[in-house]
């Protein structure tokens, strides 16, 4: 059997690449996103994938600069965690909540945790979760 050149991928059917607008508009939500989830800057560095310390600081001071794909990619999934949850629960205190709420479905560890292991699947993982809990998928 011969494999078959990949004619395109579900990358492909995504809108296009997000703009630096975008992404410094997706960077001002995510730092209003982070309080209201009340996450440290150690978490955010972390859930950023490993931005520095300074760099999140002047996140946090409106000025962004210019954000790699990757990062985009980040911000781009947090978002679509944020609505998950904002479906998932009319009060969006709970939703707030239920990011560091202990939860069976992931062995008694909170979705935090589970996103705090710091790689993008993570990310990809709990939005893709989420999801299928709307009964999006």
């Amino acid at each position: 059997m011969q494999l078959q050149p990949i004619a395109s991928t579900p990358a492909d059917a995504m809108s296009a690449e997000i703009t630096d607008a975008e992404a410094a508009a997706l960077a001002r939500t995510t730092v209003n996103l982070f309080k209201v989830w009340d996450i440290t800057d150690a978490q955010a560095c972390t859930l950023l994938g490993g931005v520095s310390a300074r760099t999140w600081a002047r996140w946090k001071e409106g000025n962004t600069g210019r954000i790699p794909r990757d990062l985009k990619m980040r911000m781009a999934h947090l978002m679509g965690i944020h609505k998950g949850l904002r479906y998932l629960f009319k009060e969006p205190a709970r939703g707030y909540a239920w990011i560091k709420t202990p939860n069976a479905a992931f062995g008694g560890q909170s979705a935090l945790d589970l996103m705090l292991r710091g790689e993008l699947s993570d990310l990809s993982a709990m939005r893709k979760w989420l999801d299928a809990e709307r009964g999006a998928w």
